[in-house]
Order: C-alpha cells, then sequence, then structure tokens
C-alpha cells in the first residue's frame, strides 16, 4: 500500500472455511487526511471487468466520525446490496480492532 495520490494498494480475502478468495487493487486518485479518499478498484477476476471508483468522505462529529461512502462502476455480477453488506462488515471489524474495552470499575 502506498497511500498518497498516484499511489497504488493491492488486497486479497480469502474465506478461511471454503479456501475460496478473491483479490483487486488499484490507484489512490485523490487523499485529504482525516477527510476525504478517492481511488479506484480493479478485481483480478476476469469475471468481474472494469474499474470501480471508490469516495469516502470523513466528517467529524459531536458522536464521532460521519461516514459516506459511494462506489461507481460496480461490475454487474455484484448485487449494489452486497457492497453495502460488506462495508457494514468491514466497518463492524474496524471498530472491534479500534474501541477499547473500558472496564466498569
Amino acid at each position: 500500500m502506498n497511500a498518497e495520490t498516484g499511489g497504488s494498494y493491492k488486497m486479497s480475502f480469502q474465506n478461511f472455511s471454503t479456501g475460496n478468495s478473491h483479490s483487486f487493487g488499484g490507484t489512490y486518485l485523490e487523499l485529504k487526511p482525516n477527510e476525504f479518499l478517492k481511488y479506484t478498484d480493479k478485481f483480478d477476476d476476469p469475471n468481474l471487468p472494469g474499474e470501480m471508483i471508490t469516495t469516502v468522505w470523513l466528517r467529524k462529529t459531536i458522536a464521532g466520525t460521519e461516514i459516506k461512502i459511494t462506489q461507481e462502476g460496480i461490475p454487474a455480477l455484484i448485487p449494489v446490496e452486497m457492497c453495502y453488506l460488506g462495508w457494514q462488515d468491514s466497518l463492524d471489524k474496524l471498530t472491534k480492532l479500534t474501541d477499547p474495552e473500558i472496564p466498569d470499575a
């Protein structure tokens, strides 16, 4: 991962139960630390052609951070609802990694 404008990244996800995996990568188009991120996604699977563009806006609020995500150019084989669920799952896992456990005592 080279998180700078023009830099690139590569990711791979694997289901440890089935062994199935998928990978993709792309280029960072725009970055503004703690506020904005725009990047491309291109799947390695030839059945998922084209290039997606993902844009993420972050805004600090009194209750934490508001996040808005858009994805353009989603391959036809991927239901839009699955993208939504994928983001929800990823953000839930991120919360578990970053939120401290605060004991009552």
